[in-house]
């Protein structure tokens, strides 16, 4: 889709497709927002949450950024993208589930194997940033050699999902919700090419298609 496609297309969300959530919009601005769910996921272009999950305005609150990472907690006074959005669905909104949402083709996960020049300051804050995925990449190197290239992205794809979930517990508002029971922490795994979600299941610490897990 092209810039002026984008324009387009937001004339006939305006004029045709606005009138099908008019009364959630109405309601969002009258009463405000109360997602239950946070929905950390990448900011790759294929993964599109709302279409993924179905979902309507005001049901999620989504952060995106790359590679779905979750920087452990901070507390300085620096600039924190990622984490002042986590803090802020927790403790000004009180959402009741965490999803971090990995998903397959993960370019973030797959730089991770290539090396970014020190001097290219065009990529100076990706190559910082993708430092939140060198536990995943370490662990899968350490542990599956035997893998072919593509397994072995994969693997690094649903380890680093088990890693930021390990970071959100860092966070100590979440730390004491969670044992609270007031807050659940969920890791996902979205496969592009079939549109399946597969959820981390914490007793056995393996995947499993999250169509099972409604059943549970």
């Amino acid at each position: 889709m092209g810039f002026e496609q984008l324009i387009q297309g937001n004339l006939t969300f305006k004029n045709s497709r606005f009138k099908d959530y008019k009364d959630d919009f109405n309601t969002l601005v009258e009463k405000g927002q109360k997602p239950e769910v946070l929905f950390i996921g990448c900011s790759d272009s294929r993964v599109v949450p709302d279409l993924i999950m179905d979902s309507k305005p005001g049901d999620m609150f989504i952060i995106r950024n790359v590679g779905n990472f979750v920087p452990p907690f901070e507390a300085d006074h620096d600039f924190h993208g990622s984490s002042a959005a986590i803090e802020f669905a927790v403790s000004v909104l009180n959402v009741k589930h965490i999803i971090v949402c990995g998903h397959s083709y993960c370019g973030a996960c797959r730089t991770l194997y290539k090396n970014i020049d020190d001097n290219d300051i065009g990529l100076v804050h990706v190559k910082k940033w993708l430092e939140l995925g060198q536990k995943a990449k370490n662990y899968v190197l350490n542990n599956y050699l035997d893998l072919s290239a593509e397994e072995i992205y994969t693997k690094t794809e649903k380890t680093s999902i088990v890693y930021q979930l390990q970071n959100l517990l860092t966070y100590p508002e979440i730390k004491k919700r969670v044992e609270e029971k007031t807050l659940e922490v969920h890791g996902w795994y979205y496969r592009i090419q079939d549109g399946t979600i597969l959820y981390y299941d914490t007793s056995d610490e393996k995947f499993k298609e999250l169509e099972e897990k409604k059943t549970h």
